[in-house]
């Protein structure tokens, strides 16, 4: 690896692990009693097979919303399907899909928005990181400096991107953002 581009993941993972080390304590307070096992088994033509056990919510508008916002980001971004579920799914599991502001109590440090990033660490202002297109486009980035996330298993690619104190969480998630990718992905 070439020193530009060994900075450059250097820069973004320690950007991750300043903006995404406490982000896992959300998902802690996250109503796991929400989620249910998924039945669904539609999956992207070669994309791995999700791993573990699966969960699933009932999404409401805001969350559907919040899924197309995403898609169109990956879109926009020039990026795959693969993208887009590696997105929701991190999504799914740091705020289930809803664009949370600062949660007071819950909440002891400045995480926002759909990927819980802080702006202390620099991922954006407030105003930013509770943009959806903004805060996926910034996921997006750091994703794209991940050697292989293409290929990786879903919950490593996002977990570099995170560095979540959870960082095996991510996979519960990914059958059910991958049916969602597959049911928006062209509407």
């Amino acid at each position: 690896m070439n020193t530009i581009m060994r900075k450059s993941v250097l820069s973004v993972a320690g950007l991750a692990f300043a903006g995404g080390v406490f982000a896992g304590p959300i998902a802690a307070h996250a109503n796991p009693v929400d989620a249910k096992p998924a039945t669904a088994v539609a999956v992207q033509a070669g994309a791995p097979k999700p791993q573990g056990e699966q969960s699933h919510i009932d999404l409401n508008g805001e969350q559907t919303a919040n899924v197309k916002a995403i898609i169109a980001a990956t879109k926009k971004a020039g990026l795959p399907e693969r993208a887009a579920v590696i997105s929701i799914a991190t999504s799914l599991q740091e705020s289930k899909l809803e664009n949370l502001g600062h949660l007071g109590d819950a909440n002891d440090h400045d995480s926002l928005g759909l990927f819980q990033q802080r702006p202390s660490s620099g991922w954006g202002t407030p105003e930013q990181i509770t943009d959806p297109a903004y805060s996926t486009t910034a996921f997006l980035k750091g994703l794209k400096q991940v050697d292989g996330w293409q290929d990786m298993p879903l919950t490593d690619a996002a977990q570099t991107v995170q560095v979540s104190a959870y960082p095996d969480a991510y996979a519960q998630w990914e059958q059910q953002a991958t049916d969602l990718v597959a049911q928006h992905w062209n509407s």
